[in-house]
């Protein structure tokens, strides 16, 4: 029996030096590897809140950009149809001048002003 005994505790005492040195080898060989997989997930997941508030800004700022590009859309065709009216008014009165000094007729108003321009 004491036979039995000893080839047990010795079964036991290599089982128990086995699981010291898988401990021992788990730590000091797989820890580092997991620390440093766990800073490259930290570090993409700040990357990612970072490009996500960066396109969140841009998204603003583009909204801002349209909103400007609509209201200059709407000031310059206020401005365009300001101009539009006040050149009707003074085309009217340059033809009316050009009638006057040709005597009413269009045709010569029209020969008149292109002669005129061709230097003839």
């Amino acid at each position: 029996m004491s036979a039995w005994v000893l080839r047990f505790t010795g079964a036991g005492l290599l089982v128990l030096l086995g699981m010291a040195v898988g401990t021992w080898g788990t730590t000091s060989h797989f820890r580092p590897l997991l620390d440093h997989q766990q800073d490259l997930v930290t570090q993409c997941a700040a990357a990612r809140d970072n490009l996500a508030g960066l396109a969140q800004e841009q998204g603003k700022a583009l909204g801002d950009l349209n909103l400007a590009a609509q209201a200059r859309q709407a000031r310059a065709e206020q401005a365009v149809t300001q101009a539009k009216a006040s050149a009707d008014l003074d085309y009217a009165a340059a033809n009316r001048l050009q009638q006057e000094r040709t005597g009413g007729d269009q045709c010569a108003a029209a020969t008149s002003i292109i002669d005129k321009e061709l230097g003839l």
